[in-house]
């Protein structure tokens, strides 16, 4: 479960606020996979960022009843200076993993070979991405919020991506932003509409994204 009460978010801009949240009440039922549907800068992102806690609300708060991950392939949060290893283990300290486990995990799925135990500075986009997702899937949480994560890599990374992603929905659920629309449908079942700063649950993803296409329209 994860409940919104009287949840607000703005930015300023060149002078004018702009309303992301608009003073959202919404109780998002457990046991959902949701895709998180909304025209480029609804907000989407803003709002999994402060459902993971990474970004706070101007007031109003997120209750949930489950652990939530980080926004999956958020690489934000890498202090730079500490090498891929060094950021995976001081993560499951906090987390409260096994981190020799987590390290093994990550050092294989990610396929950073020896740059593993470079400073996070000296990597890509695509390498920090890459230690993103390996981490977040490498810590079993009830809940996955994802951003576009399953693009990242060649076709082999992406594929392997999509399969660990696929597996860990066996036992958690996702709020997961994604252009592609089969890729919703295959990871999702119910869908949440980001409009003019509110938000609308739909029990049926394809009745969600029907709306989506209207407000685009």
């Amino acid at each position: 479960m994860i409940r919104f009460e009287n949840l607000q978010k703005s930015y300023w801009f060149r002078g004018q606020e702009k309303i992301v949240i608009n003073d959202l009440s919404l109780t998002l039922p457990s046991g959902k996979s949701l895709a998180l549907l909304g025209r480029n800068g609804a907000g989407k992102s803003t709002l999994l960022s402060i459902i993971a806690g990474v970004l706070p609300p101007d007031s109003g708060r997120v209750v949930t009843d489950g652990t939530m991950s980080w926004p999956v392939g958020f690489g934000g949060s890498f202090h730079p200076q500490l090498s891929g290893a060094q950021n995976v283990r001081f993560v499951a300290r906090v987390y409260g993993v096994d981190t020799e486990e987590l390290a093994y995990f990550v050092q294989d799925f990610a396929e950073l070979g020896h740059q593993f135990h470079a400073p996070v500075r000296t990597y890509s986009a695509g390498m920090r991405a890459r230690l993103g997702f390996g981490l977040s899937m490498g810590i079993n949480f009830d809940t996955y919020l994802v951003d576009e994560v399953t693009a990242v890599g060649d076709a082999n990374f992406n594929q392997k991506s999509r399969a660990v992603f696929r597996e860990r929905m066996k036992s958690a659920s996702a709020i997961m932003v994604s252009h592609s629309m089969p890729q919703l449908k295959e990871f999702c079942d119910s869908g949440i509409v980001l409009e003019d700063g509110r938000l609308t649950y739909f029990e049926n993803l394809d009745e969600a994204i029907a709306q989506h296409q209207a407000n685009l329209n």
